[in-house]
């Protein structure tokens, strides 16, 4: 300020100095003519003289008045920028926050978040309101505002209390009581193992069963004549059933492990004895069929010793008993051997408490909802009783029995349906039981909320992956074109565009025909589970593509309809039903119902509607064959066309059909013949040992004696696809 204002000052003296020097030059002519107009004039004279202390005061007064003008605006100033540095806005961030999320917390609408990020290093057009953005770019963002920045932890880190129900610890031993052994019936597909069972039932499960094939897991109490009860669990053998097989396995006490005399130890055997040592089972080896001629139960016994079970009579510890499911034999020895193991096993529970108990199988029931087949392991159920198992809870309305007699408790190791379930929880998952409702949604929302974190980190790593992609492609982009001036950067860009055609119609009609949208259906959770293993096998997508839209428990609705509509997609039921008024409208709605209760069916079903999809192929199957004798040119007009000398070796020749020529193995033509003759004839066809002349649409083509000419028609053939689910 005072710079400025002393340049005034001199400024205005160096003005003033000007005048009084001008004035100085014009006083001696003032003077004479002072004397003149004095007499007449005396004021004006005066006034033409202006003293030097006049303008001094006049200038002292403008510099004053400057001095305070420019104090003041310089405080205003002052003031001003104080006022802004002090309402500048704290705007809380934290990393991996999104476009959306930014904007909020900074009052502003997502384009000016857009708008701050322009010609930066980030792809603009990458970008979505749910993108979320590095700590480099919030920076940036946020400093482009005039904002000031806070940081604070990562949002998903504000974490809520755990709410979670688990076990309690273990019960003191003077609190155990004996408890009956949970025994697994495992082995190879159609090696007895349910008609073993309905032989100490005496009932006729397999009987029922189609295909004579378990599919999914049955739970009975065995009441055998010396008082005794076991709990059997008999799992499928199908090798689709993998996952159902290793669930019973973690919930038993001892495994019989049935293999036939006449067939030996298969691939499901093996895999049942892996199970079991995975979970650390103890295996009774049942050796079934030994009624046959051809069965040789000591062949098993050798062929077990490769995978470590080794029997009693071969130095070990693993129970051998022969038996015959269909007759009955030695089953009660059977029995025996597996109570006597698990005697020594000393198997005990605590009946008191809150009830713990695991989820074998899950199914909806039209009349009851939602029901679970579980096996109580500590404490003892009851009606009016609140469980949790999974995302699910219940107030336990009914209880019942495997033949579906209602049962008003439950102690450990009875297997026990369950219906009051909200939700249909998963197979395998632990049943928790809680002190109140209140409580046990407290649970669910719990767990569905750990889950939607850990979704939500595993989307956020996902998120990056592509950033990082779409920043790689974006500066690979920046150097392809740096070097570019403007007009050829958008001629390159113009020509990429050109090339990007659009699909027509019926390149959409071949793409979407290459895409196979499926819904699947189920009786239970453990079938469902078991197709969807199965379709993680395939490996064909680059045949056509299989795209699970929607999977489910229950008989097929009309929603399941309406989403295959949507999709022209297929739906797959398993052991369920579709209504009259479901089929009609996926009839008219042109959508494919296929139902199946065997599971391999159901696979070899798929496999078929996916071969649909491909594009037929096109087989070549020879007519005749006739090699080249002679050649010579035929004048037709002005032009000489060649031709070739014949005799057919094989079949007949047929003009109408299609053509190749052959020389040294190799095809060197294909296409139709412009005459076929024998002798000076037009012949339409020319049969074995015939000599004919013929000549080829294509003049340019010259022949050789020994070149063979094969006659041939195309056939199309439906594809099959090359997808094997391995059984």
């Amino acid at each position: 300020m005072n710079q400025k204002i002393l340049k005034l000052e001199n400024l205005l003296r160096f003005r003033t100095l000007c005048r009084q020097l001008h004035g100085l030059g014009q006083r001696r002519p003032l003077a004479q003519w002072r004397h003149l107009f004095s007499s007449v004039y005396p004021v004006w004279t005066a006034q033409l003289c202006v003293r030097p202390w006049q303008t001094d005061v006049l200038i002292g007064a403008a510099l004053s008045q400057y001095r305070l003008l420019v104090t003041k605006k310089e405080e205003r100033l002052r003031k001003s920028q104080l006022s802004s540095t002090k309402s500048k806005k704290e705007v809380e961030v934290w990393i991996g926050i999104t476009i959306e999320e930014l904007a909020r917390a900074m009052d502003k609408d997502i384009d000016y978040i857009y708008e701050a990020l322009m010609n930066t290093a980030i792809d603009i057009d990458s970008l979505e309101a749910n993108s979320h953005l590095d700590e480099v770019w919030i920076k940036e963002v946020i400093k482009k505002a005039g904002m000031k920045i806070k940081w604070s932890k990562l949002k998903q880190d504000k974490v809520r209390e755990n709410k979670d129900a688990v076990r309690r610890p273990q019960a003191d031993a003077a609190l155990l009581t004996p408890r009956s052994p949970v025994v697994t019936i495992m082995g190879h597909v159609d090696h007895g193992k349910t008609t073993l069972l309905d032989k100490l039932r005496k009932t006729q499960v397999a009987a029922m069963e189609a295909g004579g094939i378990t599919q999914h897991i049955g739970a009975f109490l065995v009441s055998l004549p010396s008082g005794e009860k076991i709990t059997f669990l008999d799992t499928p053998g199908h090798a689709a059933f993998s996952a159902m097989r290793a669930r019973g396995a973690q919930v038993t006490d001892i495994i019989i492990l049935v293999v036939a005399a006449d067939d030996g130890v298969m691939k499901q055997t093996v895999e049942s004895i892996q199970h079991a040592k995975d979970a650390q089972v103890p295996i009774v080896l049942a050796i079934n069929k030994c009624d046959k001629a051809e069965a040789d139960p000591e062949k098993v016994k050798k062929e077990l010793l490769a995978y470590d079970v080794v029997c009693e009579d071969y130095g070990g510890d693993v129970q051998a008993v022969h038996v015959s499911a269909l007759t009955g034999d030695n089953l009660m020895a059977l029995a025996e051997a597996t109570i006597a193991l698990a005697e020594m096993l000393e198997l005990k529970a605590d009946p008191t408490g809150p009830v713990e108990g695991t989820v074998i199988e899950s199914f909806t029931d039209k009349g009851r909802g939602p029901v679970t087949t579980a096996i109580i392991q500590r404490g003892t159920l009851r009606k009016g009783s609140i469980l949790v198992a999974g995302k699910s809870w219940a107030k336990v309305r009914l209880m019942f029995d495997e033949n579906g007699k209602t049962v008003n408790e439950a102690s450990p190791s009875l297997p026990v349906g369950i219906t009051g379930w909200r939700d249909l929880p998963s197979a395998g998952d632990e049943i928790l039981e809680v002190e109140s409702e209140p409580r046990a949604r407290e649970v669910v929302d719990w767990r569905k909320y750990e889950q939607e974190q850990e979704k939500n980190i595993e989307d956020l790593k996902m998120i990056e992956e592509k950033r990082k992609e779409h920043q790689e492609a974006h500066r690979k982009a920046r150097e392809k074109y740096g070097t570019l001036n403007w007009k050829e950067r958008s001629f390159m860009k113009y020509q990429e565009k050109k090339e990007q055609k659009p699909l027509k119609s019926k390149e959409k009609t071949e793409r979407d025909s290459n895409v196979l949208p499926i819904i699947i259906k189920g009786d239970v959770d453990g079938s469902v589970e078991a197709i969807l293993n199965i379709m993680d096998t395939y490996d064909a997508s680059h045949e056509c593509e299989l795209e699970l839209v929607h999977f489910g428990v229950g008989d097929i609705s009309e929603n399941d309809v309406n989403l295959a509509e949507t999709f022209r997609g297929v739906i797959f039921g398993f052991n369920v039903n579709a209504g009259n008024v479901i089929q009609q409208s996926a009839a008219k709605k042109r959508v494919k119902i296929k139902l199946h209760k065997i599971i391999y069916r159901l696979v070899e079903d798929l496999q078929e509607e996916l071969s649909s999809r491909l594009p037929c192929t096109v087989e070549e199957h020879p007519i005749g064959e006739a090699s080249i004798l002679a050649t010579f040119s035929v004048a037709e007009g002005k032009k000489k066309v060649p031709v070739a000398g014949c005799r057919v070796q094989k079949g007949q020749l047929e003009k109408q059909k299609k053509f190749k020529l052959i020389r040294n193995g190799h095809v060197i033509w294909k296409g139709s013949l412009t005459s076929l003759k024998h002798h000076k004839d037009d012949v339409s066809v020319i049969k074995t040992g015939m000599d004919c002349g013929l000549s080829l649409d294509e003049e340019k083509i010259e022949f050789k004696v020994g070149d063979e000419i094969v006659c041939y028609e195309e056939k199309e053939v439906l594809a099959k696809t090359s997808w094997d689910p391995g059984f």
